[in-house]
């Protein structure tokens, strides 16, 4: 067995460390999503999470890890015999992203169920994980469908299978644990708020922690067993306190005026439902135990909001998350005072006398948070490519909408004269869907029709490997016309394996959207930029909802850029569009040969993830040597590839030359004005209307 890098040999990272041993105090609380750039030892600190936790009492042979002095009364594998019992370490469980729904909760062997009458049933990494650790690396790229199943058995402490009238339900309760890298795309606000704790972790820029980090890296290397031992007092000593604090928990005592302040914080800053103040309550509980005390303090409600209340506050996409802290201690000490906590009046800066501390090898050491990070010269690693990350280049300031214009003539300018500084985006808004025609098998997601695992059920076919979704009517279909044969004359229903059916289903995809903006001159006259701008935000918005990938080229002067390659995060998207600035001629070829080159390398990547190409032009094209035939030729390499593609029109004015809705037809695709592209635009329906009935006729 690898020996586990000791936990309180993490450099710094108190906010992880402290959310992580909350939950592992008090399990109900929630789990934690930790949120951070690569090599900021996330998965490290979790790993070694699992080393700390208590051993766990089992029933003997039970492979739903039953309590012994308790068991579930409706475990699979009951009942129980009395006495058979033994003990093993607590496990941490990790979910691949790749994971099946078969491997999560499970899975029902239905042929022998329905050929055998055997309800035999296989657990899944929730039964694995149940009084231990499920850790799910890259959280955010797991789809939703299984994000979904994960919480839901997080927050009723079971896991429930039901296919075809057959039903296993066991006991499924632990601490979840998600990390994710931003940059990669973010978590829909609805399952943000399913995780109790939030953590944001950065790599030090602090030279002498840095330097801890890699001695420490380098000794566990060298010999990891020899780096554990000398680091075994002060795991000890944390293993103790979170048993003290798991038996002193029940006797905490969480006051009336805790619990107005815990109130008034989650209406001050304005969070959606209860969840955040039931979170809250549990944090502050928790956090009193652990510093060994049984009443709750304004302390830790302070403490409890900064770790439960961040990403409750993200309502969209380009919402980025944290608290006001100044806010907050003002709503605190409005509260201050009332209830019964108590003559002391402890605030966050008084704290209580049982609190650990420097020296306590369960509390903060030098580098603060448990087990203190430079108590030891040499010890151990981030990750194993500990580091800063890159940083988010700054985005340029935007400029009044319109500012700096330039007329139309701008456009025989030379190549890259007159660039402007960035025009600010207009107000995003709800778009029409564009989708990609045909049927695709491509990533869970909600823009085009795909055949999925997940979804409404299009037919039946016979199943290639396990079955996994019967199709019962074809399975009876295919077993009656043989019950003569196979000796049944009475009632019933005689089914062998060559009669199951497996269903075929019909659901939606996430698709490629790749933007290819024109920044040219032409594209800064009458104010046009800002709309272009927000209609883009508006589209990558939709983007966002519908689990798609996104990627930016623009083209200007004399060139075309891949400002961001394809990506799940819209934040990237955004931040690179609100710092596009304008200017010069109109390389429209070389825009779109750029996308193509985009588009053939993602198709090496993932086949099975179908583009929608969204180009927001005038349909102008001044650059380089023909540029009106080079443009039309290579439109043609997209009609020839049948590549989905839309032209956002953003031509404006008295007189409208249609050069984008030529551009699309070249394109072998549809074009669109800013004004249809809203969902509300009557334009957009009468248009919708005509189309309509034009394929009617």
């Amino acid at each position: 067995m690898t020996t586990p890098f000791p936990f309180t040999a993490v450099v710094g990272q108190d906010d992880l460390r402290l959310a992580l041993l909350l939950n592992a105090v008090s399990p109900a609380v929630g789990g934690v999503l930790v949120r951070g750039e690569k090599g900021t030892a996330k998965s490290t600190a979790v790993r070694a999470l699992s080393a700390l936790l208590p051993r766990v009492d089992v029933v003997s042979g039970c492979r739903f890890s039953c309590d012994p002095g308790s068991p579930d009364p409706a475990c699979p594998d009951g009942p129980h015999a009395p006495g058979a019992s033994g003990s093993r370490p607590a496990r941490m469980v990790e979910l691949p992203v790749g994971a099946s729904e078969d491997r999560l909760v499970g899975a029902l062997d239905i042929e022998r169920a329905l050929t055998e009458g055997v309800k035999a049933f296989e657990p899944g990494l929730l039964a694995d994980a149940h009084r231990g650790i499920l850790y799910v690396d890259e959280v955010n790229l797991l789809h939703d469908h299984l994000v979904d199943l994960l919480l839901d058995a997080a927050a009723m402490g079971a896991s429930y299978v039901e296919r075809e009238g057959v039903s296993v339900r066991h006991a499924a309760r632990f601490l979840l644990v998600g990390t994710m890298n931003p940059e990669e795309g973010e978590l829909r606000p609805q399952l943000l708020d399913r995780f109790g704790l939030t953590v944001e972790v950065t790599a030090s820029r602090e030279p002498g922690q840095r330097v801890e980090v890699v001695r420490r890296r380098l000794a566990y290397d060298d010999d990891p067993a020899s780096f554990a031992a000398r680091w075994a007092d002060e795991e000890a000593a944390v293993r103790r306190r979170v048993v003290a604090a798991r038996e002193l928990l029940p006797r905490v005592r969480l006051g009336d005026g805790a619990l107005r302040q815990i109130a008034a914080t989650c209406a001050a800053f304005e969070v959606d439902g209860m969840r955040a103040d039931i979170v809250m309550a549990r944090t502050a509980t928790a956090l009193a135990a652990w510093a060994g005390r049984t009443d709750v303090l304004a302390e830790d409600v302070r403490q409890a909001a900064l770790l439960a209340l961040p990403h409750r506050r993200r309502r969209n996409p380009f919402d980025a998350p944290g608290l006001d802290e100044d806010k907050l201690d003002e709503t605190l000490g409005q509260f201050a005072g009332e209830g019964d906590d108590g003559p002391d009046g402890d605030g966050p800066d008084d704290p209580g006398p049982d609190d650990p501390g420097p020296d306590d090898p369960g509390g903060g050491g030098p580098d603060g948070g448990p087990g203190g990070g430079g108590g030891r010269p040499d010890a151990g690693p981030q990750d194993g490519d500990t580091g800063a990350g890159p940083e988010e280049p700054g985005a340029a300031r935007p400029a009044p909408a319109g500012a700096g214009e330039r007329p139309d003539t701008a456009e025989s300018a030379p190549s890259g004269a007159g660039e402007q500084s960035a025009v600010g985006a207009g107000e995003p808004f709800r778009t029409k869907v564009l989708s990609v025609p045909g049927l695709g098998e491509g990533a869970a997601g909600r823009r085009s029709r795909a055949r999925t695992e997940q979804g409404r059920t299009t037919g039946a076919r016979r199943p290639h490997g396990a079955l996994t979704k019967l199709h019962l009517t074809a399975t009876v279909r295919a077993a009656a016309p043989h019950q003569r044969a196979r000796g049944r004359s009475g009632p019933g229903l005689v089914v062998r394996g060559d009669d199951l059916r497996q269903a075929t289903r019909e659901g939606r995809e996430g698709n490629l959207v790749l933007f290819v903006v024109d920044a040219s001159g032409s594209m800064a006259a009458r104010q046009r930029m800002g709309a272009v701008k927000g209609a883009v935000l508006s589209l990558l918005l939709d983007a966002y909802q519908r689990r798609d990938k996104v990627g930016l080229v623009t083209f200007r002067g004399a060139a075309a850029d891949l400002a961001l390659p394809p990506t799940s995060s819209v934040d990237a998207a955004a931040a690179r569009l609100r710092s596009l600035p304008t200017g010069g001629r109109t390389p429209l070829a070389a825009g779109l040969l750029k996308a193509h080159e985009v588009l053939r390398v993602e198709r090496l990547r993932d086949p099975a993830r179908r583009a929608l190409l969204v180009v927001v032009t005038d349909g102008r094209a001044t650059g380089g040597p023909e540029p009106v035939a080079l443009a039309e030729r290579a439109a043609r390499l997209f009609a020839a590839e049948q590549v989905a593609c839309v032209v956002v029109d953003c031509e404006s004015g008295p007189v409208r030359l249609g050069l984008a809705a030529g551009l699309a037809a070249g394109l072998g695709g549809t074009a669109v004005t800013l004004d249809e592209l809203r969902a509300d635009s009557i334009a957009g329906l009468v248009r919708d209307v005509r189309e309509t009935s034009r394929r009617a006729a």
